[in-house]
C-alpha cells in the first residue's frame, strides 16, 4: 500500500499504482482540499486501478484527515466521559459514531479507515484518547459496537496496534518503544480486546505495533513471527488481513532499509506491506525488491467496502442526521 505527494495522481504515481504488487493506497491530509477534489482523486485511482484498495487513517479526534465537509468524529477517548460513564450508553454512541465515520468515506468510495486503536490508554502519549479507555473489558465493548456500526455501513474493521502500544511511553513513529513486561502481564491487559473482538469474529483486518516486547521475543510485533504466527495466527485464530505499520516509522528501522523492511514484514506474516511519506522508499520496493513468489493466503482486497451495504446506508438519512448531532454534542 502506497501514499501520493498531492491532491492529484502524478504520471509516476499513475506507472506505480499499475505495478502487479501495489494492492492499495492511503490518503493523508495533504491529499485532501475538498470534498468534491477527494472524490475525484478517487475517481482518478479508480480509473488506473478499479480493484485497489483504498483507505485512511480517519479514526477521530487529532487522527481525522478529512476535516471540510465531513462530521468531526469525537476521540474514542471522549464517549464514555461524554456518557456520564453509563457504559450503556456509551456503547450506543460509539455504534452511530463508527457508522457515521464509515459511511461518510463510503460516500467518497473510500473502502476502508484503518480503526478501531483497540490499544488500552495507559502511559502512551501517542495513543492517549485515542483508546476508548484505560480499561480493557470497556475497550472491547465500546470497540464491539463501534465495529458493528462500521460494519452496517459497509466498512471492514482493522483493528491497531497489535498486541498493544498503550503501555509503553516511547512514540514508535519517532523512536523504538521497548515493552519489558512478561507475556501473561501482554495477554491479561493490552490483548485482552484483541482476543475478544477475535472471539467474536468482529476483525476483518489487524496492524501490529512497532513495538518490542523485550522478555518476549526481540523482533517488534510488525515483524515477528512468534507474535504474527503463533500468537495472532495460532494462539487467538485470527483469519483475517495482518497489515504491517508504516514502513517508514522509527519502530520500522532495526530491519534495515526499505528491502529489508518489507522482507521483514512479509517474511513475519504480514500480508500487505504500508510505506508511506517516502517516495523513494516506494520506489526502491517497485523496482528493486524480490517478491516472494507465492501470494498471500489473506487477500486485502476482501475488506474493500460492500456497495450494497453501503447503497442501503446511505438511504437511512435519519440515521445519518441524528449521528451528526450525536458527535457534536459528545464533542462539546
Amino acid at each position: 500500500m502506497m501514499d501520493l505527494a498531492g491532491l492529484t495522481v502524478s504520471e509516476l504515481e499513475a506507472e506505480q499504482l499499475c505495478h502487479p504488487k501495489v494492492g492499495g493506497i492511503i490518503f493523508f491530509t495533504r491529499n485532501f482540499e475538498n470534498k468534491n477534489q477527494l472524490i475525484e482523486l478517487v475517481k482518478q485511482v479508480r480509473h488506473i486501478r478499479p480493484e485497489l484498495l483504498i483507505a485512511v487513517d480517519h479514526e477521530g479526534g487529532r487522527v481525522q484527515r478529512f476535516r471540510d465537509g465531513f462530521s468531526l468524529i469525537p476521540a474514542m477517548g471522549d464517549i464514555l466521559p461524554a456518557a456520564n460513564m453509563d457504559l450503556t450508553l456509551a456503547k450506543q454512541w460509539a455504534k452511530e459514531c463508527g457508522f457515521l465515520m464509515a459511511i461518510e468515506l463510503l460516500e467518497c468510495d473510500i473502502d476502508l479507515s484503518f480503526a478501531p486503536v483497540l490499544d488500552v490508554n495507559g502511559i502512551s502519549e501517542v495513543i492517549g484518547k485515542r483508546s476508548f479507555s484505560p480499561n480493557p473489558n470497556e475497550v472491547s465493548a465500546l470497540a464491539q459496537q463501534f465495529i458493528i456500526g462500521m460494519n452496517e455501513a459497509g466498512m471492514a474493521a482493522v483493528g491497531k496496534h497489535f498486541p498493544g502500544h498503550g503501555s509503553v511511553a516511547a512514540d514508535s513513529h519517532i523512536a523504538m518503544p521497548v515493552d519489558a513486561r512478561t507475556k501473561e502481564e501482554v495477554e491479561a491487559f493490552d490483548m485482552l480486546p484483541f482476543k475478544q473482538l477475535i472471539d467474536q469474529q468482529q476483525l476483518q483486518g489487524v496492524m501490529p505495533a512497532h513495538v518490542v516486547y523485550s522478555s518476549i521475543d526481540p523482533n517488534p510485533a510488525g515483524f515477528s513471527s512468534y507474535w504474527l504466527q503463533t500468537v495472532l495466527r495460532q494462539q487467538l485464530a485470527f483469519d483475517g488481513v495482518i497489515f504491517s505499520d508504516d514502513l517508514g516509522m522509527k519502530g520500522a528501522s532495526f530491519a534495515g532499509d526499505y528491502l529489508g523492511r518489507a522482507k521483514a514484514a512479509l517474511e513475519a506474516g504480514c500480508d500487505m506491506i504500508l510505506v508511506c511519506n517516502d517516495p523513494v522508499g516506494v520506489h526502491a520496493l517497485l523496482s528493486e525488491f524480490v517478491w516472494p513468489a507465492d501470494e498471500p493466503l489473506h487477500t486485502a482486497l476482501a475488506l474493500k467496502g460492500q456497495p450494497n451495504q453501503v447503497k442501503q446506508a446511505l438511504a437511512q438519512q435519519a440515521r445519518i442526521e441524528a449521528a451528526k448531532r450525536l458527535v457534536d454534542t459528545i464533542r462539546r
